[in-house]
């Protein structure tokens, strides 16, 4: 239902009008649904007199949506990846259950050797950033100390001044 912007104001006669129209428009009984495809099957051939009927064929046209397709499909991949990490954790798990130090310590030697080498590359960062500065001053040195106040006050307003000689 498309709604049009109202620019100027209706007169009593097109108000009521425009009321009953939406009333009567909101009153009237839904439509029924429409049925795209039968929800049973009638077997309109006759049975015979007597023996069994033979079969029937019936088409199968399931519809399944694309959402629930797409939910069975992600559902299938979430499991095996869980699976997969499930059984990647088993093995590190069991391989962990039977350490010796011995092992532990030659897992752990690359990793202390690559935080030697970083430490290594750091420290001489550092040196050829850090700058050398050598200031030399020459010449006389001059240290005033004399301070000069002036204030001035004028009814509940002052203002003072400090200047440094």
């Amino acid at each position: 239902m498309d709604f049009e912007p109202i620019t100027r104001p209706l007169t009593d006669a097109q108000a009521r009008a425009e009321a009953e129209r939406i009333i009567t428009q909101s009153f009237q009984p839904a439509a029924p649904p429409v049925r795209h495809f039968p929800t049973s099957f009638r077997d309109d051939t006759k049975v015979p007199p007597y023996g069994d009927t033979p079969p029937v064929h019936q088409e199968d046209r399931r519809i399944v949506p694309a959402w629930a397709a797409g939910i069975a499909v992600a559902s299938i991949g979430v499991g095996a990846g869980i699976t997969g990490i499930g059984c990647g954790a088993w093995l590190v798990l069991q391989g962990l259950a039977s350490v010796t130090l011995y092992g532990v310590l030659m897992v752990t030697l690359p990793f202390a050797g690559l935080a030697m080498v970083a430490t290594a590359i750091g420290g001489a960062v550092s040196k050829a950033r850090s700058s050398v500065t050598k200031n030399v001053f020459e010449g006389p040195v001059t240290q005033n100390t004399q301070i000069t106040n002036t204030s001035n006050q004028r009814g509940m307003f002052s203002r003072t001044r400090n200047d440094v000689r």
